[in-house]
């Protein structure tokens, strides 16, 4: 007998309308399991990942060139070496974050060909420049510092792939947290020039990296809905405060002062509290017209460009092989 589609009535029965998937989806995340990529989702929800996953993403293949430059100008073997790897790192979380980003639907060409164009964006704090060897310590210890307060509650995230790829990418930050921690301790215990070095690069991060955690809760528009889905657990304000309570001991272990005047223990709160930060230079930088934000997109998009034939070598070897393989099931 011919197969004939199921009649309107029976396709209702089976299929569940998207009233019903809605709920289900809710229950799911309310449940703090996990959404996988055939599972139901709302668009907007798809969106917003595709946004936070691929600005992320960017955001590591980006963030390699402040330090990148300093590789072959490292103070020795073993420093050129550990960079090397922290480098290589984040080109790695760039490639699972891609790949996370798959999941829902997109290639990474189109999100590459987006970045390239300026039409998404990356974090602020990569267009700022690295003038000094004391910039790749202030890097490690407060840029990735404050990504490891920002993204390990990420490892909960109510969508499966990008919780996952959180797990590694978290636990190599905090290598390179360290790294960067003993190359300032490094600093600061040496000569007065080593120390003055060290305690200017923290002079120019601090406050950027503050930046980092997004616009204040009443100025941040997608934080409450990606809160609500549970793609973030908490809210800018709770993570930048989570970071300061961290970074301030660890100044004072590194016989460092931190660039904030009214930087102050709250017995009350039991926080420190910190001075205004300046949100006209973060919004600045996110409009393009920070001091690097041309030289990293340009240095981006000539690196993309000229390792097309390296593209274009694989996509031959993986043709040549499936039809290898297809000749051989063939026969």
């Amino acid at each position: 007998m011919p197969v004939t589609d199921p009649s309107p009535a029976l396709q209702a029965a089976v299929e569940p309308d998207e009233a019903a998937l809605a709920e289900r989806f809710e229950r799911t995340v309310a449940a703090e399991e996990r959404i996988e990529p055939r599972d139901w989702m709302p668009e907007a929800y798809r969106k917003t990942l595709i946004r936070q996953i691929a600005q992320h993403a960017h955001s590591e293949i980006i963030g390699m060139q402040p330090e990148g430059n300093w590789i072959t100008r490292a103070p020795s073997l073993r420093r050129k070496a550990i960079l090397l790897a922290k480098v290589q790192d984040e080109a790695g979380h760039g490639l699972y974050l891609y790949s996370a980003a798959e999941t829902l639907g997109v290639d990474r060409a189109e999100l590459l060909d987006l970045l390239h164009a300026g039409r998404q964006k990356y974090s602020s704090i990569f267009n700022y420049p690295t003038p000094t060897w004391a910039d790749v310590g202030a890097i490690g210890w407060l840029v990735d510092g404050a990504a490891i307060v920002n993204q390990v509650p990420i490892t909960r995230c109510s969508y499966g792939p990008y919780a996952r790829a959180m797990v590694r990418i978290c636990k190599e930050e905090s290598f390179h947290q360290r790294q960067g921690f003993e190359i300032l301790h490094h600093l600061s215990s040496g000569t007065p020039e080593q120390h003055a070095m060290a305690q200017d690069a923290v002079d120019r991060w601090w406050w950027p990296s503050l930046m980092m955690f997004g616009p204040p809760d009443d100025a941040s528009p997608n934080s409450a809905r990606s809160m609500a889905w549970k793609i973030k657990r908490f809210s800018n304000d709770e993570l930048r405060q989570r970071f300061v309570d961290m970074a301030v001991p660890q100044a004072e272990a590194l016989g460092l002062t931190l660039p904030d005047p009214e930087l102050r223990w709250d017995a009350e709160s039991g926080h420190y509290r910190f001075g205004a930060i300046d949100w006209t230079e973060f919004h600045e930088v996110l409009r393009g017209n920070g001091p690097c934000n041309a030289l990293r997109v340009e240095h981006r998009v000539r690196a993309h460009e000229e390792g097309a034939w390296v593209r274009e070598a694989a996509d031959a070897y993986a043709a040549k092989h499936a039809a290898r393989a297809g000749a051989e099931v063939a026969a």
